[in-house]
């Protein structure tokens, strides 16, 4: 860049949830080649912060708590920081009805590249794949996003916990507002695994499923220092497992996207293909009802895809 020159600004807005913050990076590295130049700022919520903030394709991330309407004195600090930014284009990954006030009311943008709504069973990345393409930007990460650099090294946590060998990454909790998303049967898969294969069950709790995984028969990881690990902890452990079981929630995509083999259990709450989880090794398995999705039908699943490979 010439000295002098005024350097391009690009806004991305991703406010959540985990498991759609995951899935952008492909669209995020997909607007920064196109962008290769420009400063690449995203605007999401404080839980993902630290997540773009490790992208390599991230330059810098703001911040905000989303007010409501009657907060009047946070909506002008957050107006005042968009404004003051100057952005020359603003991406809107989270086409939400939020970010469609922003576009109307608040980020004077000379141009704001969005989607409209999702089909029935499209996922995000088939949406952002949409928009992009139609924007004229080559998608050839969007629909595939990875994310290895999120992954520590965890071989610490590993052994002072015992796990010495190879392991198979349970992961049997969701958002405490969706109960039925989680299949009932980890502990009897847990016990199936030590008793019939050569792979250790672990769980990596998060902050409100400490007691449900200690309350398993497998090695419950944690940091150093006790407390559970964060998300670069998490996919550290997900990134050397031998295979991954969970629900449909954030981790189970984090799995998915460091190119795992492993199986994601879905009742009828949502369709496998909505939320584009599944790409090779990772797959799902759908069901009315996940309490009749059998602890044999998900063992044989895990044992089959492990000789496969």
């Amino acid at each position: 860049m010439l000295a002098g020159a005024v350097m391009t600004r690009i806004l991305i807005i991703k406010h959540g949830a985990l498991g759609d913050v995951i899935q952008a990076m492909g669209a995020v590295r997909d607007i920064r080649l196109e962008h290769p130049d420009a400063e690449l700022v995203v605007l999401t919520t404080p839980p993902y912060g630290s997540i773009f903030a490790r992208c390599p394709d991230v330059d810098r991330v703001l911040t905000e708590r989303r007010p409501k309407l009657w907060q009047m004195a946070d909506w002008w600090r957050l107006i005042r920081m968009l404004r003051g930014e100057r952005f020359d284009r603003v991406y809107d990954l989270q086409n939400s009805s939020r970010t469609g006030l922003y576009r109307r009311r608040v980020i004077p943008a000379p141009r704001w590249i969005t989607t409209s709504d999702r089909g029935l069973n499209e996922s995000a990345l088939e949406a952002w794949h949409r928009m992009l393409e139609k924007a004229g930007i080559d998608t050839r990460n969007t629909r595939a996003p990875e994310v290895a650099w999120m992954a520590d090294d965890v071989d610490q946590t590993l052994s002072a916990a015992g796990v010495n060998g190879r392991y198979i990454a349970l992961i049997p909790g969701s958002s405490a507002s969706h109960p039925e998303k989680r299949w009932p049967y980890y502990a009897e898969l847990a016990e199936m695994i030590r008793e019939h294969t050569k792979y250790l069950p672990v769980t990596i709790p998060g902050p409100d499923e400490v007691d449900l995984c200690r309350g398993l028969p497998a090695t419950a990881l944690f940091g150093a220092d006790g407390k559970v690990l964060d998300w670069f902890g998490l996919a550290g452990v997900l990134r050397q497992a031998a295979y991954v079981v969970g629900n449909d929630t954030g981790p189970t995509h984090i799995a998915a996207n460091l190119g795992r083999p492993g199986l994601a259990l879905f009742g009828d709450h949502k369709s496998p293909a909505s939320t584009g989880i599944e790409r090779h090794p990772f797959r799902a398995l759908a069901v009315n009802d996940l309490y009749d999705l059998s602890v044999d039908t998900v063992f044989q699943t895990i044992t089959e895809d492990l000789e496969d490979r």
